[in-house]
């Protein structure tokens, strides 16, 4: 029985990892409005080493629409300016020697049912990847029943574990109407 307890508490603990994941891929996805967020993943070759933009910078949004990159080191400027045209996020930073400003187009309708589409991709990732947890859990859970474990804790935790599935997966899309909204609003 605490088997079993163990494979559930892992399923639920990898569920909210896969949620967090989510969230995190979707902060990724502008909304049109600015958010240091946006430079997620983009790295800068810092002596040699890739590293992430918020380690050679201060990223911060002066406005709703304006995105303010500050050095640590001004020789890093120009690079850090590279790294962020190289990432084709579509921005157009500029220089002024002290610091780099970037001006987020509002965006058009075109481009926002394109964010659409592209969260309900992340979206269904993050679905894949909670049926998967499912499948795996199950699959300990049926080890369990051929090592003796009772049928009936066996048939009970799995029926926790779908219910866990299911929550987690009307949580994705409220999580997924929030954003969808939140591109659609002008």
């Amino acid at each position: 029985m605490e088997e079993i307890d163990l494979y559930l508490d892992d399923a639920k603990e990898s569920m909210q990892k896969a949620l967090k994941h989510l969230e995190q891929e979707l902060t990724k996805i502008r909304a049109g409005k600015a958010s240091p967020n946006m430079l997620d993943g983009i790295m800068v070759e810092y002596y040699g080493t890739a590293s992430p933009i918020q380690n050679v910078s201060s990223v911060s949004t002066p406005d709703a629409r304006t995105l303010a990159i500050k050095a640590w080191e001004k020789n890093m400027i120009t690079t850090i300016e590279k790294a962020i045209r190289d990432a084709n996020l579509g921005f157009n930073p500029q220089n002024n020697g002290e610091q780099i400003i970037i001006n987020i187009p509002p965006l058009t309708e075109e481009r926002r049912k394109t964010l659409v589409k592209q969260a309900r991709i992340e979206g269904e990732n993050g679905k894949v990847r909670v049926r998967g947890i499912r499948k795996d859990t199950n699959e300990e859970l049926r080890k369990l029943l051929k090592e003796g474990a009772s049928e009936d804790a066996v048939k009970i935790a799995e029926e926790k574990v779908q219910k866990m599935t299911d929550d987690t997966i009307h949580t994705i899309d409220g999580i997924l109407a929030k954003k969808e909204s939140e591109i659609m609003t002008i």
